[in-house]
């Protein structure tokens, strides 16, 4: 059999070592005899194959004509590697010495192979032992690894195939066991692995969920604690990550089923996902859901959060009285700063909530508290009246309470029913006043969220997930923000709906359309919400007051590999002489090579960060970027260049391919890392220089995905 491996490497000598360092090296390697139990017949093989290359090496002459040999070899073709011929009579210590020269996959996979019919040892012989053993030594060898290089899944892959070989070999228990913890521990990161993984990965993103599954039942749920090597802090700050690579579906399903089978904080997590999508994607019947498993729940605290949750739904007097009864009085005290209205209150803590517990840590949902946005929604303004007239809600004349419609704007606040009287001072600490005046302790986190969600987590665990902690100087410096609404205009569209009541220095009917009892409720929200929304802001908005914070443990775990520190490490500079914009977009060619080599790649990625330097510049997008590049980048680029344009930036970035070489490869992936060279400027729109970034040298991970016939960049991520 040949050996992929030198007499130099295999002896453990360098190419500078004379004759004396390498007969010394090999009565030093002779003394050193591994203690794994091989059988005697495998070390003597082991120390004639070192004496074999000793001789070779300490011999001047031999020496200089092997010298000269793998020097022809290494100057034909880069991809072919020096071997050694060996007889078959020699193949376990061969593999022995190739897995002590620190190539341990190269030896597990000669080993499998040779464990494989028709060229399987006899059943019980010293070969058939021998080569067991070093299999399964070899597999953990290249497991460590994988795992030092972060390449998780071929690390667990090594692993599966290994503990599959000395399992249908009956051999080895003690080797078996130790494999099994092993792909237990790489759990974590394998799902780390395969969830940060491009949302086309369909098939890994699925193998992925099931391991985030077997690992939470394993655990005993989201609240349990019974694996001793996966602890509570452990388990939350991998949680934190995790959530950030799931889609806000994939969130729904898992947390709605954890929930059904009995996990409170996964029913409370499922409601909060719930939220995000049916806010986000304007579908109230998703926030209905949410509001059910709530109250459904039973948890005390959680009050306010079904406020926010029936003012979402047009449930306007619903979401007064929880508030009212539920808020604390720091939180109503900081509602009372925002406006003198109280439905501008409950607006201003409803925003404040999904900014920033309910929408981030989603991998799919990108959206902005918006609540005018909302409520403006042609969807949701349909459910809002259709619900009305399902549950038969009836409001308050406008006319009974003094309201005029006029040219668009309802005048009088009190044609809703509001009491503000009962919107007075109340509790947001420590100590929960219930309608009844009794004190209950609880420990609310920020948000409200109340108690019972994340035991033994605290509430970092049960939201957040990562959002940064709001940070303030102190309420005493809040300046408070007197939006009083005597008037309240219409939101552009709803004006319209109520032109046939504009009735100029008339009130209106006593009993009103049935149509208009509908716009006086479900719209009346609308347009109250709206009008909040629409008056000057001052540039950030007060947050309400934190409490309960539990400061979250640094995770054992490396960060995301998608989560690049660097996000705009992959970008080439144009020409000094010409900027990106006025460019002529280099053609893109796809790259077809069964087997592509550095230089192809090399050619293929600089297509891409050339193109994508361009479309940062000001360029479009060229019509045909998908020939080279999956269509989640491609996203992602249209995604950042939107936000430079809605800042009314652009950005000129220098960056240029110092070094490339294939880390991984496959038939269906290729991994390289390259070094670059990176600076870059951004300037705004009368061209002055906003920010900029000195040279520096980046390292990156770029993988490229096999679609039919041609490859593709699937992926980037920092190799540091």
């Amino acid at each position: 059999m040949d050996l992929p491996i030198d007499h130099f490497r295999l002896l453990g000598v360098s190419p500078s070592s004379d004759a004396q360092t390498v007969l010394r090296t090999l009565q030093q390697r002779l003394d050193r005899l591994p203690d794994d139990g091989f059988t005697a017949e495998t070390l003597l093989g082991r120390a004639e194959l070192l004496r074999t290359s000793a001789d070779l090496l300490s011999d001047s002459e031999r020496r200089a004509g092997y010298e000269s040999d793998l020097t022809a070899l290494a100057g034909a073709d880069t991809s072919v590697v020096p071997a050694l011929e060996i007889p078959s009579s020699r193949e376990v210590p061969g593999l022995l010495l190739l897995l002590e020269a620190g190539q341990p996959l190269e030896a597990f996979e000669l080993a499998w192979r040779s464990l494989q019919p028709p060229q399987a040892p006899a059943l019980g012989s010293g070969r058939e032992q021998d080569l067991t053993l070093l299999a399964g030594l070899a597999c953990l060898a290249a497991a460590d690894e994988a795992k030092q290089l972060r390449h998780f899944e071929s690390a667990a892959r090594s692993l599966q195939q290994g503990l599959q070989l000395l399992q249908r070999m009956g051999k080895a228990p003690v080797l078996r066991e130790r494999m099994g913890r092993e792909l237990e521990a790489l759990s974590p990161y394998r799902v780390l692995d395969l969830l940060s993984r491009d949302l086309g990965a369909s098939e890994e993103r699925r193998e992925g969920l099931a391991l985030l599954e077997q690992l939470v039942q394993r655990r005993g749920g989201l609240e349990g604690g019974g694996d001793p090597d996966f602890g509570p802090n452990e388990f939350q700050a991998f949680f934190k990550q995790i959530r950030g690579f799931l889609t806000v579906q994939e969130q729904v399903d898992l947390f709605s089923r954890w929930g059904d089978e009995g996990s409170a904080l996964a029913d409370f997590l499922a409601s909060t996902a719930l939220t995000a999508s049916g806010f986000a994607r304007r579908k109230p019947e998703r926030i209905a859901a949410a509001r059910d498993r709530l109250m459904a729940s039973g948890r005390p605290g959680i009050e306010p959060l079904l406020a926010n949750l029936h003012l979402l739904l047009g449930e306007v007097d619903n979401a007064r009285r929880q508030f009212a009864d539920g808020a604390g009085k720091d939180l109503k005290a900081w509602a009372a700063r925002q406006s003198e209205d109280p439905l501008a209150q409950l607006c201003a803590y409803c925003r404040d909530w999904l900014g920033r517990d309910v929408l981030p840590g989603y991998r799919d949902l990108d959206a902005d508290p918006d609540l005018e946005a909302y409520f403006s929604d042609r969807d949701v303004i349909s459910w809002v009246e259709q619900e009305d007239r399902r549950s038969g809600r009836h409001f308050p004349s406008p006319a009974s309470s003094g309201a005029v419609i006029s040219g668009g704007v309802i005048s009088g606040a009190g044609a809703f029913n509001f009491d503000s009287s009962s919107w007075a001072d109340g509790g947001f600490s420590d100590v929960a006043t219930s309608s009844s005046g009794n004190t209950t302790p609880r420990a609310t986190p920020s948000g409200a969220l109340g108690t019972g969600f994340g035991v033994g987590f605290g509430s970092g665990f049960a939201h957040g997930f990562g959002s940064e902690e709001h940070k303030r100087d102190g309420d005493d410096d809040e300046a408070p923000l007197r939006w009083s609404l005597p008037q309240l205009r219409l939101p552009e569209g709803l004006a319209e709906r109520l032109a046939n009541w504009r009735l100029p220095a008339l009130t209106l009917p006593e009993r009103p359309a049935p149509w208009l009892a509908t716009a006086a409720g479900g719209v009346g929200l609308i347009a109250l919400a709206a009008t909040w929304l629409l008056r000057p802001r001052p540039p950030a908005l007060p947050t309400p007051p934190a409490r309960g914070v539990v400061e979250i443990p640094v995770s054992p775990l490396p960060p995301p590999q998608r989560a690049a520190t660097q996000p705009l490490a992959t970008r080439l500079a144009p020409p000094s002489s010409t900027s990106p914009a006025t460019q002529t977009p280099a053609p893109l060619t796809a790259l077809t090579a069964a087997q592509p080599g550095a230089a192809q790649l090399r050619g293929q990625l600089e297509a891409w960060l050339r193109s994508k330097t361009q479309v940062l510049g000001g360029a479009p997008l060229p019509a045909n970027l998908d020939t080279i590049a999956r269509e989640g980048l491609i996203e992602r680029l249209s995604g950042e260049r939107q936000q430079d344009v809605a800042a009314g930036q652009t950005q000129n970035l220098d960056v240029s391919i110092t070094d490339l070489s294939i880390s991984e490869s496959n038939p269906a992936r290729i991994a390289v890392t390259a070094t670059l060279r990176y600076s870059d400027s951004r300037r705004n729109a009368s061209g002055k220089v906003v920010g900029t970034t000195p040279q520096t040298t980046l390292r990156n991970v770029y993988v490229f995905g096999r679609d039919g016939d041609r490859w593709r960049l699937a992926a980037t991520t920092s190799a540091d």
